[in-house]
């Protein structure tokens, strides 16, 4: 298993988590399956921003974001070089630490077309 510190975000998880994570599942799935509800409106498809994570630590140990993802986190809010979107970010054995953006853009829920 491998370490995922979430740091402390004040609706998701004030106080933070230290959570295990299996590898070579999501960032996205670790959180939800540690009781860390981060948004995911897409289903984790890849087809919006709201899983949004800065990747504060272990970046490097991630796997590169393909086009599709840098696209995508273009229109992120909050976009830092080492943010990924967390459906997309695959759990190695590095352990991470995250930070949840306090804002998401969520284009269905916000009613944006």
């Amino acid at each position: 298993m491998t370490q995922i510190i979430v740091l402390p975000h004040v609706e998701l998880c004030p106080d933070g988590a230290v959570l295990e994570a299996e590898p070579g599942k999501s960032i996205c799935q670790s959180l939800l399956e540690n009781g860390v509800s981060i948004e995911h409106a897409c289903e984790m498809s890849c087809a919006c921003t709201t899983c949004h994570v800065i990747v504060r630590e272990g970046f490097n140990s991630l796997e590169p974001s393909d086009e599709l993802e840098d696209d995508l986190l273009d229109k992120a809010w909050g976009l830092e070089p080492n943010s990924r979107l967390s459906c997309q970010a695959i759990v190695g054995e590095t352990p991470l630490v995250v930070e949840i953006p306090r804002y998401s853009i969520n284009m269905a829920k916000e009613g944006h077309r």
